[in-house]
């Protein structure tokens, strides 16, 4: 009898994940001040979440989203200095086999390859760990950076979708780009 994949037991061996120059690791609510630094700042948060007014904002955000049901979601740490530059998830739904990333990153780390660098490790748990046949990652068409994240760990467009959701009453072109195993094999061979 084969056993079926458990996402949550692969997810909970997996709490911490490294990369040359990054720690991927759970959230706690002493990364609020870290967090508040790039959470409170328009430019950073205006196109993945509601601006941090308080560090009490960010230490809800902290407890609600990233402790609540801490799997698949990593806070992103600099090795060097050990300071949390940013978040990232991957929200995996097992039954379809595919997963959806998301991130974000303090601006002050932004053109250095951070993003892109934890992106490439979440693929390989997905593809690798988990058997996954496909990640995606949404975007606003706006935010062309998070665009070019994408495309650097090979993903491409699906689709485009015009008025796909409203933000701060503003309707929001939405991109969706993706890799599927057998591209990202390709992409890294």
């Amino acid at each position: 009898m084969k056993l079926n994949r458990n996402k949550n037991y692969i997810l909970a061996n997996n709490t911490k994940l490294e990369t040359m120059r990054l720690l991927l690791r759970p959230m706690t609510l002493l990364d609020t001040e870290d967090m508040y630094e790039y959470s409170s700042d328009r430019q950073t948060t205006q196109f993945v979440f509601e601006t941090h007014q308080t560090l009490a904002d960010t230490k809800e955000a902290i407890a609600e989203y990233f402790m609540v049901h801490p799997l698949g979601k990593y806070g992103i740490e600099l090795k060097e200095t050990q300071k949390l530059i940013g978040t990232i998830d991957l929200r995996v739904n097992m039954e379809s086999a595919v997963a959806e990333l998301g991130y974000v990153i303090n601006k002050n780390y932004w053109g250095r390859g951070y993003t892109a660098e934890a992106c490439d490790r979440l693929l390989v748990l997905g593809f690798e760990e988990l058997d996954l046949i496909r990640i995606k990652a949404k975007y606003d068409q706006r935010n062309i950076n998070s665009g070019r994240v994408m495309e650097k760990t090979g993903m491409t467009v699906d689709s485009i979708i015009p008025e796909a959701r409203r933000s701060s009453g503003q309707s929001i072109t939405e991109v969706t780009k993706s890799i599927s195993k057998t591209q990202w094999e390709k992409f890294h061979s």
